[in-house]
C-alpha cells in the first residue's frame, strides 16, 4: 500500500463532502434515511475504496491515509458511520481472502457496483465477549447452515455482502475459546428472505440498526474465508481497522466541534463582548483541542504498525480510547460554548452530540479497553 499527499487527500475529501451540507444530514438523520447521494459520491470518487489495491479498482492507500477520509468527512459535519464498513471490513477480507474471493468481490465493491457495509458479530447475549457467540455454521456436503441470532448490525439494508463470524465447533470441543470460529462472506442478495429475517432497531442515531436471525440460512463453502476454526484470528485484523479509522472518525467529530466552537465564541457577544474572551469559555475548548492533537498521534501510531503488519491490538484499542475520549471532550465544550442553541437541531451541535457519544460504547466500550491494557501491556491478573 502507499501513502499519498495527505493535505492533497484531504482538500478532495471535503470537495466532495461540500456538496452535502449540514441540512443534508440533519433532514436525513429527521427522518432516518440512509445517505445514498452522499455515499454514491465517495464511492465514485474512489473514498470508499482507500485499501483495496489498484489492481482491483481501488485507490490502493495505507491506513493511515485510509483515516483521513473518514476524518474529514465528519470534520464537514457529515457521518461516516454509513460507509466506514466497506473500508474496515477489507483487514479481514484483503489479508485473509482467497485469490479468487477477491477477484470476484474487489472490482466490484471498489466500483459501487456491490456493497461489503456489513459485519455481522455482535450477539444479543455475548455482546462484546466475541468467543462466546453461538450462531453456528454446520457444514452439509457443499454448503454451511447458520442459525442463530445478531444484535445491533447495520445497513444490512443498503449492503449487498455482509462479513460473518460464526461458531464452526461447539465451544465445548475446543481447547481454547477462541478457537472453532470462522468467518463467511455472506450474499445477503440472496440470504435475506432465505433463512436471513432482518429486523430493524431504532436507536438513539441515525444508524440504520438490525437484529439478524438466522433460521437454517445455506451458504456456499466458497464463502467461508480463510481456514476454518481460525476466523477469530481473521476479524482481529478486521476488528484493529476498524478501531484505527473510527479514532480518526472521532478526530473529526471533535474537529468539527472545535471548528464551531471557535467560531461561535469569536462571534457571539454578550455583555458588549465577545464569549470567547472569557476563560471559562475559551480554556475548555483549548484543552478539548489539546487532546484531540495527542490522540491523533496514537491514531497515526496504531496505523503505521497495522500497515507494517506488526502486532497493534494495544495500539488501535488506544487510539480508539483516546479519541472517543478528546472527541466526546469536544462536544460538551460545544454544548456549554453554544449554550441554550446547543439544543436547536438547526445547530447541529445536538446531533452531532449523539453521534459522538456512541464511540465511548461501541464498537468497544471504554472499561473493555483499560481491560485489555491492563491485562496485555502490563500484565496485571485478568479481571473478568
Amino acid at each position: 500500500m502507499t501513502t499519498i499527499d495527505h493535505e492533497r487527500l484531504r482538500q478532495g475529501v471535503r470537495q466532495v463532502c461540500a456538496a452535502f451540507p449540514d441540512a443534508y444530514w440533519r433532514d436525513l438523520d429527521a427522518r432516518r434515511e440512509y445517505p445514498e447521494e452522499a455515499v454514491a459520491a465517495l464511492t465514485q470518487a474512489g473514498y470508499l475504496a482507500p485499501l483495496i489495491p489498484e489492481e482491483y479498482g481501488g485507490l490502493g492507500l495505507d491506513i493511515g491515509s485510509a483515516s483521513i477520509i473518514l476524518e474529514e468527512i465528519n470534520r464537514s459535519g457529515g457521518n461516516a458511520q454509513p460507509a466506514h464498513a466497506q473500508v474496515y471490513t477489507m483487514g479481514t477480507l484483503l489479508r485473509h481472502g482467497s485469490d479468487a474471493q477477491k477477484g470476484e468481490y474487489l472490482p466490484g465493491i471498489a466500483s459501487g457496483d456491490l456493497r461489503l457495509q456489513a459485519f455481522g458479530v455482535t450477539e444479543p447475549e455475548a455482546g462484546t465477549d466475541t468467543t462466546s457467540l453461538r450462531t453456528m455454521a454446520v457444514r452439509d456436503g457443499d454448503d454451511y447452515v447458520v442459525n442463530g441470532r445478531k444484535m445491533y448490525i447495520s445497513r444490512v439494508q443498503f449492503s449487498d455482502l455482509m462479513i460473518l463470524l460464526a461458531r464452526t465447533t461447539p465451544r465445548d470441543e475446543v481447547k481454547r475459546k477462541s478457537d472453532g470460529l470462522s468467518v463467511f462472506l455472506v450474499d445477503l442478495r440472496e440470504a435475506v428472505g432465505n433463512g436471513l429475517e432482518v429486523k430493524p432497531r431504532r436507536v438513539m442515531i441515525n444508524n440504520q440498526t438490525n437484529e439478524l436471525v438466522f433460521t437454517n440460512l445455506r451458504i456456499p463453502a466458497s464463502s467461508l474465508i480463510g481456514e476454518e476454526g481460525r476466523g477469530f484470528r481473521y476479524v482481529l485484523d478486521g476488528m484493529n481497522a476498524e478501531r484505527i479509522l473510527i479514532a480518526a472518525e472521532c478526530i473529526g467529530n471533535g474537529r468539527w466541534f472545535i471548528d464551531r466552537s471557535t467560531s461561535r465564541a469569536r462571534e457571539r457577544e454578550i455583555f458588549g463582548r465577545p464569549i470567547g474572551q472569557n476563560q471559562g469559555i475559551a480554556f475548555p475548548i483549548a484543552r478539548a483541542h489539546v487532546s484531540l492533537e495527542a490522540a491523533d498521534l496514537m491514531r497515526f501510531r496504531a496505523a503505521e504498525l497495522f500497515d507494517a503488519g506488526q502486532p497493534c491490538g494495544a495500539e488501535a484499542n488506544m487510539s480508539l480510547m483516546l479519541a472517543a475520549a478528546a472527541a466526546w471532550e469536544a462536544a460538551e465544550a460545544a454544548m456549554q460554548t453554544f449554550g441554550g442553541y446547543s439544543y436547536d437541531a438547526e445547530y447541529d451541535v445536538e446531533r452531532k452530540f449523539r453521534e459522538t457519544r456512541l464511540f465511548q460504547v461501541a464498537p468497544i466500550s471504554t472499561n473493555l479497553i483499560l481491560s485489555y491494557v491492563a491485562e496485555h501491556v502490563l500484565g496485571l491478573p485478568r479481571s473478568f
